[in-house]
């Protein structure tokens, strides 16, 4: 099966504190890391782990952190294809409190692919399922070459003015950045799905179909929720993928969402294509 990203990255410096520090107050961190992050990547690196590889179309900076990117995900899996831009590469801090709950600040201008990069996009003809991040609509519209096209409710504004058609739109019902316009789309998508963390969610199908779902419990104490809702359309990504049904579709992205959040940072407990198998 072949898969793939298109979308955004950030280099994260996570920081594990006993609470996210009130205005004017010190928190020590117990535990610092650094790892690249953001959408596209989280969900190429679950891709990869339920596919056995994944491609991500991206964008870094002409720094150390740009290098760094390509350096750690392809050894998850992750073929990097990457626009170099001649700026820094989006950083971000994230705060991982005792419940596992994440807060994140990004700092720097977010770098998305573009069609007019020297990428080799043709890669991208036939693939059984993308998922879209981030990208300018010639980027998009490439997007839509697979077989199965998957894209965050976030990137509302491009789909509205490139207007193509999605087999399914991913967000969340509990983040204002995320909601879904259903009057900004000329075709509706497919599939529409809204997450709501620990209680599962809610979906609704363009024939009139809807419902909800819900999350099961992680394999382990709940430890870093970072990655947890880019790792569930990366399993809805995947699960579309291969020809499921919705209701088989959100049970394996549910699985994917929940597996994630029982390890450190969004890498450390993804579901993989053994524990799908077993």
């Amino acid at each position: 099966m072949r898969v793939a990203v298109v979308g955004h990255n950030e280099w994260i410096e996570f920081a594990r504190v006993d609470h996210v520090p009130a205005a004017g107050e010190i928190v020590h961190a117990a535990e610092g890391w650094e790892e690249p992050g953001g959408g596209g990547a989280v969900a190429a690196v679950q891709l990869a782990r339920l596919a056995g590889s994944s491609t991500f179309f991206t964008a870094v900076g002409e720094d150390e952190r740009g290098i760094w990117t390509g350096r750690d995900l392809t050894p998850r899996g992750v073929q990097v294809r990457a626009a170099v831009r001649g700026e820094p590469t989006r950083r971000a801090v994230v705060f991982v409190d005792a419940n596992g709950e994440r807060t994140i600040a990004t700092l720097g201008r977010r770098l998305e692919p573009e069609a007019a990069d020297h990428l080799p996009w043709n890669e991208l003809d036939d693939v059984d399922a993308v998922y879209f991040t981030a990208g300018d609509d010639g980027a998009l519209r490439h997007a839509r070459q697979a077989k199965a096209l998957v894209a965050t409710s976030r990137a509302m504004k491009r789909l509205a003015e490139t207007d193509v058609e999605l087999d399914a739109i991913v967000g969340s019902a509990r983040d204002a950045a995320e909601r879904y316009d259903p009057s900004g789309l000329s075709t509706p998508p497919r599939l529409v799905v809204m997450t709501e963390g620990r209680e599962g969610g809610r979906y609704e199908t363009a024939d009139g179909r809807s419902g909800t779902y819900e999350t099961p419990p992680p394999p382990g104490p709940v430890v870093d929720t970072y990655g947890a809702g880019d790792s569930f359309a990366a399993g809805l990504t995947y699960a579309l993928g291969t020809g499921l049904d919705v209701e088989k579709a959100l049970a394996l992205a549910a699985r994917c969402g929940a597996w994630v959040v029982a390890g450190r940072g969004p890498y450390e407990r993804q579901l993989t294509a053994a524990e799908l198998d077993g």
